[in-house]
């Protein structure tokens, strides 16, 4: 029934329904069936508390198990509260929701401990701490919780039973449990760290167990010991290398001697850094440990050397000094140590240097070179003297006085004493260096050292030591076989003048550099050493510089002829030319400028000095060479050209295919030789320069046959009216002839204009007459002009028919008003071939030339002027005129006209010559158009038979073809079949 109306009802009102009449079974067989769908936790927790009120324990423990609806806290209080006589609903409540104290406490407290067993060896043995804990708590007897945890043995977690045991002081407890699992074989650190507390709180022979056993936790089992026995603890962390640990525990129980042992026998750079370190407030008393009980027990030197070490990285010297003064000084195991002697000395050079020499003298096992370098490094140089001089290193210490100390006097004493040739060397370089040349040279004697000759040489030529530097170079020749050696030797001989030792040594065998010597006496003015030398290695161009340099101009000359250099040469000429030995200089100079790159050199210095007669000789002389050149000529040319004007025209003629023509024009130009120079300039092919010349210097320039030879060559086409104007303005008489040399370049028109400018154009007109034939519209209208005013009708109308190229109305305007009627028939004429017929007629009609009338209207063409000029004749009564006009006029005269006239005029007798011209003429014309008639009539018909015959031709030939024929079987079926 509930079924059927929980839909109605709600599953929550019968619920209430069944619980109000207190119908558990009921209740369970309802939820029972919702179950399964449902998650509602309320339905499963009433449908487990039905199930447990109806006894349906089996189905209590299932839902308990697979269920995950349920509240857990709820449902464990409800089966707490009920008291099942089975426990396993509960147990599955409280082991899936982590209620196993409570179970535990619950088990217990009713006495169901098989349940418990249970739990622990069947359902879950890893909560078994958990159940041993609670066990505990509940003070429950230890053998029950013993044989439970030996019931479960390897199965059991170790780590949390432990935990749980020494929570609450227990540990003991697990004893038996330990002992049987190390008995085993167990190597699990938790079971070891346990037994090991047990042990350690037992006392029995802890320490023991701590150095022995390998496999316990020594932070785990250290920190238990901490508050039980601090040294134990420091056994368990030095076992376990727990430096940190370790160092804490010492510190905070003050026991620094363990910790000082440990951090010596631990040689650990880190540690040793962290308990050295400046911020740790036991540092000094750990020192003092070290220094008095840690190192001095130690027999290890790699313990030692890590702890000097460590105080060295820490920057301690003081505290190292102390710590090595314990070990070296106080007959320990490392009393020889070299190591340590060495860092005892370094560390109080560097920290404490009052005691460095109380150790030098104390200790002997230490490295002498080293040290003694850092000693000087530190400026103790009195200690590393004595430490170089304990080690019989007397170059070191030789080198302290000198470099250090800086005192020679003690050097010197020194170097007395030990009697070493390295000592003397040191010695010698430091008075060197400090300008004693004599002492140095004398310690280097004694030393017997040649190595250092280079430096000796230098500081005895910047000291003027020049006697000593001999016997210093003396002994060094005995040693090496030195070319600077032997050649400063020489120097040193010409610098104390022993001329005759010079010429002895360079007989005898040397290495000397003989050219670099000379070269150097020479340029220190040495000249008679340096004479010695060059005339030795036959070097001719330096002794004959070194002779001139001694006034010796003879023996130079002779010289540089040996050496035949052009160098040599310049230098001696040029010598002698400031002594004026002209004659040698002569003698030199020949053999100068027969090399076109000297003799401009030679020819400057001359005349910077003004010897311009003795190098104009020198150049005369040069011409007859074999190897004379264009250079000479040339310059001989220029020297003309500056000094001997007369001479110059001559010489440019004699020579002008051997000169450097550009040159000398230069040089004319300069001196302002016109003549000269318009002639180079020809010869040079520089017609436009030579015509310049020529017009801008014409006083001294000009010849009229040589300039109408340059004019015609100019490139420069503006030349030739700069000639014009030149001619126009100094020889206008002979214009016209340049005008005709010029004429076929000139532009003539640009002449007329010049003329015309100039006022000067008849002056030309033999020019222009003779250039007339170009038609040029200048020229004829100039021409024009000239034979008007001169009234030469002739040739006026000879121009006007020849050449038409001018301004015929202007000029026809001009002269139609004329005094002379030649002139006015002149004008006529120009209006005629310009075509102004009216203006030609009317102008003939008034003077009456009625010849040139009549020819002008034939000459037009116009009908209409030819009937006008009929009319003018009718009107004038001029019947021969009229007469003649029909026959000038004839082409243009229409026969109505003429036969109308003369009839009106009573002129018919005067008509008829052309009357019948006229009707010849006409019969003429008929008599031709009737037979091109009957010609063509003819041409028509016999191309009509022609075209007649070629028809029947034809037909004929299609008489003679064959018929078709049907085409054969299977040939024409995709062809064309006919309709």
């Amino acid at each position: 029934v509930a079924k059927e109306y929980c839909e109605q009802l709600g599953v929550d009102a019968c619920i209430k329904l069944f619980e109000q009449f207190k119908s558990y079974e009921g209740l369970y067989f309802f939820l029972g069936s919702y179950l399964s769908s449902s998650e509602d936790p309320d339905i499963h927790f009433k449908y487990i508390e039905a199930a447990a009120k109806t006894g349906q324990i089996k189905e209590v423990e299932r839902v308990t198990r697979e269920s995950n609806s349920y509240d857990p806290e709820k449902t464990k209080n409800f089966l707490m509260e009920a008291k099942l006589p089975d426990a396993r609903p509960l147990i599955n409540v409280c082991d899936r929701f982590g209620f196993v104290p409570d179970l535990t406490h619950y088990l217990y407290s009713n006495n169901m401990l098989r349940y418990i067993e249970g739990y622990v060896q069947k359902v879950n043995p890893g909560n078994a701490p958990l159940v041993v804990g609670q066990l505990l708590d509940d003070e429950c007897p230890e053998d029950f919780i013993k044989g439970l945890i030996l019931s479960v043995r390897s199965l059991l977690p170790v780590e949390p039973l432990v935990d749980e045991c020494e929570k609450r002081n227990r540990l003991r407890l697990l004893t038996q449990f330990l002992e049987h699992l190390v008995s085993e074989g167990s190597q699990d650190v938790h079971v070891h760290n346990a037994l090991g507390k047990i042990i350690i709180d037992s006392n029995n022979n802890p320490e023991h167990f701590l150095t022995t056993n390998p496999y316990y936790d020594s932070r785990v089992v250290g920190k238990y010991c901490e508050k039980r026995d601090p040294t134990l603890a420091v056994v368990a962390y030095r076992r376990g290398q727990c430096d940190d640990e370790l160092i804490n525990v010492t510190n905070k129980n003050s026991l620094f001697k363990l910790q000082a042992r440990y951090v010596v026998e631990r040689m650990d750079a880190d540690l040793w850094a962290k308990v050295l370190d400046p911020e740790n407030e036991f540092r000094r008393l750990l020192i003092d440990q070290v220094v008095s009980t840690a190192l001095p027990e130690s027999k290890s030197p790699e313990q030692v050397s890590a702890a000097v070490k460590a105080f060295m990285t820490a920057d301690l010297p003081h505290e190292l000094i102390e710590l090595l003064e314990k070990i070296v000084l106080q007959n320990s195991a490392f009393s020889g140590n070299f190591n340590l002697q060495n860092l005892l000395i370094l560390t109080s050079i560097k920290a404490d240097s009052s005691r460095v020499m109380d150790y030098v003298n104390r200790l002997d096992n230490f490295d002498g070179p080293a040290v003694g370098e850092v000693a000087v490094e530190a400026h103790l140089y009195e200690e590393a003297y004595a430490i170089f001089k304990k080690f019989n290193l007397n170059v070191q210490a030789v080198n302290v006085l000198l470099d250090n100390i800086r005192d020679i006097n003690r050097a010197v004493e020194f170097a007395y004493r030990v009697e070493e040739a390295a000592v003397w060397s040191q010695v010698a370089k430091a008075q060197l260096r400090e300008g004693l040349v004599s002492e140095a040279i004398e310690s280097f004697i004694l030393a017997d050292d040649a190595t250092q000759f280079l430096e000796v040489i230098k500081a005895a030529e910047d000291g003027n030591a020049y006697h000593d530097l001999v016997k210093y170079l003396l002994m060094v020749r005995q040693k090496s076989k030195e070319p600077k050696v032997d050649s400063e030797l020489i120097y040193a001989y010409a610098k104390i003048d022993r001329l005759g030792d010079i010429e002895e040594f360079i007989l005898m065998p040397n290495v000397a550099n003989l050219p670099s010597v000379g070269d150097r006496l020479y340029d220190e003015a040495l000249y008679e050493a340096a004479k010695i030398i060059f005339a030795f290695t036959s070097n001719w161009g330096k002794l004959a510089i070194t002779l001139v340099k001694l006034k010796q101009f003879q023996g130079a000359v002779d010289a540089a002829r040996k050496a035949n250099s052009a160098k040599t040469w310049k230098e001696v000429c040029f010598a002698c030319v400031d002594a004026e030995e002209f004659r040698l200089a002569q003698i030199c100079g020949l053999n100068i400028i027969v090399q076109v790159d000297d003799l401009e050199e030679v020819s400057v210095y001359y005349q910077n000095r003004g010897c311009f007669s003795e190098l104009i000789s020198l150049m005369e002389s040069g011409l007859g060479l074999e190897r004379a050149h264009m250079g000479i000529f040339t310059e001989l040319g220029v020297l003309y050209a500056r000094y001997r004007h007369e001479k110059l025209m001559e010489h440019i003629k004699l020579f002008a295919t051997r000169l450097n023509i550009p040159k000398l024009i230069r040089a004319c130009d300069e001196q302002q030789h016109w003549q000269e120079l318009t002639y180079l300039y020809i010869q040079y092919n520089e017609f436009d320069n030579a015509a310049t010349t020529v017009m801008n210097h014409s006083p001294e320039a000009w010849d009229h046959m040589q300039f109408k030879d340059i004019i015609v060559k100019v490139a420069n086409v503006e030349l030739y009216y700069k000639a014009v104007h030149f001619y126009l303005q100094e020889h206008p008489d002979i214009i016209n002839d340049v005008l005709n040399v010029l004429a076929l370049r000139l532009d003539h028109t640009r002449v007329v204009d010049i003329m015309r400018k100039a006022g000067h154009l008849r002056l030309v007109k033999p020019y222009m007459v003779a250039v007339q034939s170009n038609n040029v519209s200048a020229v004829n209208e100039a021409l024009n002009e000239i034979y008007v005013e001169e009234e030469d009708y002739d040739r006026l109308r000879e121009s006007i028919d020849l050449h038409d190229n001018f301004d015929q109305i202007g000029l026809a305007q001009k002269i139609e008003k004329h005094e002379l009627i030649e002139m006015r028939r002149v004008s006529a004429y120009i209006y005629k071939k310009a075509g102004r017929w009216k203006q030609s007629i009317a102008l003939s009609k008034k003077d009456s030339l009625y010849k040139d009338a009549m020819e002008t209207a034939s000459q037009s063409g116009d009908r209409e002027l030819a009937e006008e000029l009929l009319l003018y004749f009718i009107e004038q009564g001029k019947k021969e005129c009229f007469a003649s006009c029909l026959f000038v006029c004839y082409d243009l005269i229409r026969p109505d006209v003429a036969l109308e006239l003369a009839w009106m005029n009573n002129m018919i007798d005067f008509t008829f010559p052309y009357l019948l011209q006229f009707i010849r003429e006409c019969t003429g014309k008929v008599d031709e158009l009737i037979k091109d008639k009957i010609e063509a009539a003819k041409e028509a018909k016999a191309k009509e038979s022609e075209e007649n015959d070629v028809v029947k031709q034809q037909n004929m030939y299609a008489q003679l073809l064959p018929l078709a024929l049907p085409a054969p079987p299977g040939m024409g079926g995709g062809g064309f079949v006919p309709p």
